[in-house]
């Protein structure tokens, strides 16, 4: 299923209007949960989307009182809890959770526009296991998702992607085609990692040059041809089959056809 989707000022990747979110490869029941606590509503649906694209099944939640209350009914793997919030404040909820044996060591990611020095003293002190200030990085709010995971809950996180013969390590950072190891770039394996994470999406230039290079990185779109070329050079032999779609007009794809699967 093709997800159509534009990049908005703060780096993410915001599905159009109309259009379904795609669902991992995996059951829900054995996808790492997230609970999203924003109340803001376009950062909040933006931070599903790209969550979900990651392999996590998300819920949202906008108010600080009924964030409480589901924290309370139900423990995720990790919570992305906003510092400002309707009702019970972040620092507040963080605070309660550590308070609670059975939520003491929850993985938290405090959110806030406050950048000052004794502001993300204040909310590492409360509990938070880490703080990401506004706007942020898409690329590396997901890497500190995936860091934080590891360390809490290594059995959650997918380190393995697999698909035809082609595997992925994302601990060890080797490739591996039908047996042999492949000798990739630095930016062509995030390339190949990034693509086949979603495989049959079809990524823009723009999108992939945000979520590959990164946002604060100013490359011509022409790059990413570039190092498509040198991935696809890197990756098939003479007979091999080419895993990396072009789409006319609209950007690339990992074939859906390799049937990709994941292995924590």
């Amino acid at each position: 299923m093709n997800i159509e989707a534009v990049v908005s000022p703060r780096g993410m990747l915001l599905p159009r209007a109309g259009t379904a979110i795609a669902r991992n490869v995996k059951g829900d029941e054995d996808m790492p949960k997230i609970l999203v606590v924003e109340d803001e509503d376009a950062l909040s649906v933006m931070l599903r989307y790209n969550l979900e694209a990651e392999g996590y099944a998300v819920e949202t939640v906008a108010n600080g009182d009924e964030a409480d209350l589901r924290l309370r009914e139900t423990t995720p793997d990790l919570v992305l809890l906003d510092w400002m919030l309707p009702g019970l404040s972040g620092i507040e909820i963080c605070r309660r959770l550590r308070g609670r044996a059975e939520t003491e060591r929850l993985p938290i990611i405090m959110m806030t526009a406050r950048g000052e020095e004794t502001e993300r003293i204040r909310g590492l002190a409360t509990g938070a296991d880490d703080y990401v200030v506004k706007p942020f990085s898409v690329p590396e709010l997901m890497a500190r998702v995936r860091a934080i995971l590891r360390r809490a809950k290594p059995e959650t996180v997918t380190t393995q992607l697999r698909a035809g013969d082609i595997e992925l390590d994302r601990e060890t950072h080797r490739v591996r085609r039908g047996g042999r190891e492949l000798h990739l770039g630095p930016t062509e394996y995030r390339l190949l990692e990034f693509l086949m994470k979603t495989p049959g999406r079809v990524y823009s230039r723009e999108q992939l040059l945000d979520g590959v290079w990164g946002r604060d990185v100013y490359v011509d779109e022409r790059t990413v041809d570039v190092h498509v070329g040198r991935l696809r050079k890197a990756i098939n032999r003479a007979k091999d089959k080419d895993p990396i779609r072009t789409v006319r007009g609209a950007g690339y794809a990992f074939d859906e056809k390799f049937q990709l699967k994941q292995a924590g």
